[in-house]
């Protein structure tokens, strides 16, 4: 194997068959040690919790293959913590595309003078440049168009697939008695078809979820999704 990429939370390598293979940390992003699903730095290390990222990941991945939606995925195994995906192509250095539910993190930190903690929200999409050194900044539609990063109708096709997708998870999670806040997307195109998927993970790193309004810890998620 070919290490490719060694990110935050998981190692890309690049197979002989062409494929790749993403092996999962134990690492998740935080500060000052709470683990923040939306900084973009390491905060803190938990025991397992890669191993967790992947079993939720599979499970998702899955849902949404059977669904017929389209995204990177192949393969997981959970013994070795790894993912095999197909190889994709990310728009311009990467994005990352939220869709909220209610207001919490960096959507309250910047509209806070508007809304309370946990306003309702009707599935907002943003989408920010993943860029450690500039804080992720929001981008809109017309900016990605201007800079080259995403056309008008490549922008149309990620915002509703990141709505369908959402509403797919946050649908499986009500049925657990747990309500999701946000979650954190990535999509890119696929080499092979240069089809617009959905790439990356799909793991309790990436949301916020709540249940009776208290925040759900990262493995404690996933015990509830996969034993539920």
């Amino acid at each position: 194997m070919k290490l490719v990429y060694r990110g935050k939370t998981k190692d890309v390598y690049e197979l002989e068959n062409g494929y790749y293979l993403m092996k999962f940390k134990d690492d998740v992003t935080g500060t000052d040690g709470v683990f923040d699903p939306g900084a973009n730095r390491i905060g803190l290390t938990i025991d397992g919790v890669g191993r967790s990222n992947l079993r939720i990941s599979k499970h998702f991945f899955e849902m949404l293959e059977k669904k017929g939606v389209p995204t990177h995925y192949i393969a997981a195994d959970v013994e070795n913590g790894t993912m095999t995906v197909k190889p994709a192509k990310s728009f311009g250095y990467g994005l990352e595309v939220i869709c909220r539910y209610r207001a919490v993190g960096s959507f309250l930190r910047r509209y806070g003078r508007y809304v309370k903690e946990g306003y309702p929200l009707d599935a907002f999409v943003e989408v920010t440049l993943k860029d450690d050194e500039r804080e992720d900044p929001p981008i809109t539609e017309d900016a990605l168009d201007m800079l080259g990063i995403l056309s008008h109708e490549e922008y149309r096709v990620i915002k509703d697939l990141a709505k369908r997708i959402s509403g797919m998870i946050r649908e499986d999670l009500s049925k657990k008695g747990i309500e999701l806040y946000d979650i954190k997307l990535e999509f890119g195109r696929l080499r092979s078809t240069e089809e617009i998927a959905l790439i990356d993970e799909i793991s309790s790193g990436n949301m916020r979820a709540y249940i009776n309004g208290r925040r759900t810890e990262p493995m404690e998620l996933e015990r509830l999704i996969l034993n539920s």
